[in-house]
């Protein structure tokens, strides 16, 4: 008989377009496998709710490979000792694995099991998943390597699976099994592939037209946005499943006249820029691990560290900063995992300088509460708006500003706030302008039943920005900066001409485009 081939899965959490299965299958009986890492689920930027998403995409999967004659196999235990166990007592002809760009856990474990292939003489292969490239050696003609990437045909499933006899699947662990907190979220949203799917579909026949202008807006972005991140994330589907479906309904769309199709092929061509800007960040951690933990510029080291301030952190991950918009964006984050990119880009810029936070604690804090965190983005993205990497714009976004323009009714802030559900509109985006007379009427007596700004905003933001400078024109600084725009910068369009960057932009520029987490 056929050696067994080993499918081991991680974040690709599917049937389709999965070319290590499909490649497995085609040389011998296959044993799909998924490990529950303790390292990995107890580490600080794991979250009960991420097991929830990923125990009900495991379920899923599970019966879709049953379907296919051999169910999923779960065991529970670090990769390596699970690995040895199993070629100990099964013919093993081959490993089959996704590339993975993934946390620093992740990335120490890869290595690992790396080695022990080698020292064990058992074949690895390892599939890229995205556009990412692994051991990119320059940045030169990356988006045309993403492009080849994406155009490449959808892999079908197997029509079938040669089962392994005789292995127990084992069970697949509940929170509780794992030695984990229960999820506390009621409102998170549904996972699997099948609803990935789902989504894709609606998004490209109704919920997308306005998504261009719509995503901006934490009231209109919950249904205008694609909701695809936590699918990504995890594998429920690829990212080149989505651009293919976005392609077609674009030529779709070119058909149309043009009083037929409005607004859709600007909100088309607006979805691919951050499916590819998707790909661009994680690039950007998988060819520097380390950013993670510590600037890309090291210049700005110990700028904030030492002046980080634990009670205006507390204040910031329990939404009560006397910031109404920012308050409730971190409640309905910690209620359903998710709201749209620019809130988020908003709550790490009042952490960076309004709080002046150090952005790894925070980061540390917002990647629990995020359904989608990818750690490819979620660093390199954090770091853009903290203003360590040393070539983007300083992104400083006023939160009244913010409510003002993206909440003008206050109906989200209301939502989510309920200490404000009485404050006329006139004051709900800054309560603590209301007269006193005004607060006991509503019940909204600010310092009693919410809290009065943690900061002034201007005043931080103005000592933000002269913190930021002394270092930023530093030679170091500038040299430094430049050696990450040579490892890490875009060359998918020529670089405008250099001028000195406005430090205080509240527009995004348009090199700085958001990407799918909150899109």
């Amino acid at each position: 008989m056929s050696k067994i081939q080993i499918v081991w899965y991680k974040r690709d959490l599917r049937v389709a377009d999965h070319e290590p299965l499909a490649r497995a299958a085609a040389r011998g009986p296959v044993l799909p496998l998924y490990i529950c890492e303790p390292s990995w689920l107890h580490a600080d930027d794991f979250d009960p709710m991420h097991w929830t998403f990923i125990r009900a995409s495991l379920k899923e999967l599970r019966l879709d490979l049953a379907n296919l004659c051999q169910p999923l196999v779960v065991r529970h235990g670090e990769v390596v000792p699970v690995l040895q166990t199993l070629v100990e007592v099964l013919d093993v002809g081959g490993i089959w694995a996704h590339e993975e760009t993934g946390n620093l856990i992740s990335y120490d474990r890869d290595r690992a099991v790396r080695r022990w292939a080698r020292e064990t003489g058992v074949p690895l292969t390892e599939i890229p998943t995205n556009g990412v490239v692994r051991r990119l050696p320059t940045r030169d003609q990356w988006a045309d390597r993403w492009e080849r990437r994406m155009r490449q045909p959808i892999t079908g499933p197997p029509a079938r699976l040669r089962p392994v006899v005789g292995i127990d699947p084992g069970p697949i662990p509940t929170h509780a099994d794992l030695g984990l907190a229960g999820d506390v979220r009621t409102g998170a949203q549904p996972a699997g592939e099948h609803q990935a799917h789902v989504l894709l579909e609606s998004f490209l026949a109704e919920r997308g037209r306005d998504y261009t202008r719509a995503m901006s807006s934490p009231v209109s972005a919950e249904d205008a946005c694609s909701r695809l991140s936590p699918h990504l994330t995890w594998g429920n589907i690829s990212t080149r499943q989505v651009v293919h479906a976005m392609r077609a309904r674009t030529a779709e769309l070119r058909t149309q006249p043009p009083e037929q199709r409005g607004t859709w092929l600007q909100a088309m061509s607006s979805f691919e820029a951050r499916l590819h800007w998707r790909d661009h960040f994680i690039q950007k951690l998988e060819d520097e691990p380390r950013i993670e933990i510590g600037n890309f510029v090291t210049a700005y080291d110990g700028l904030r560290e030492d002046e980080f301030d634990t009670s205006r952190y507390e204040a910031f991950a329990a939404g009560q900063t006397g910031y109404p918009l920012v308050d409730a964006c971190m409640r309905k984050l910690l209620h359903t995992g998710w709201v749209n990119f620019r809130m988020r880009a908003m709550l790490v810029s009042f952490a960076s300088y309004d709080l002046w936070l150090h952005w790894r604690e925070p980061g540390l804090h917002l990647a629990r509460v995020f359904v989608d965190y990818e750690p490819g983005i979620h660093w390199p993205q954090h770091q853009m708006q903290a203003g360590t990497t040393g070539i983007n714009t300083l992104r400083i976004y006023s939160p009244t500003k913010q409510a003002l323009d993206q909440d003008p009714t206050g109906a989200f802030i209301r939502a989510w706030v309920p200490e404000l559900a009485a404050v006329p509109t006139s004051f709900v985006h800054q309560p603590w302008m209301m007269p006193a007379e005004m607060q006991a009427a509503t019940g909204a007596v600010i310092g009693t039943d919410y809290p009065a700004p943690i900061v002034d905003h201007a005043v931080a933001a103005a000592e933000a920005k002269r913190k930021i400078a002394l270092v930023r024109h530093l030679p170091e600084t500038k040299r430094q900066a430049d050696a990450v725009q040579e490892k890490h910068g875009s060359r998918r369009r020529p670089p405008p001409p250099r001028r000195r960057p406005s430090p205080s932009a509240e527009k995004p520029s348009t090199t700085q485009l958001p990407l799918i987490p909150g899109t």
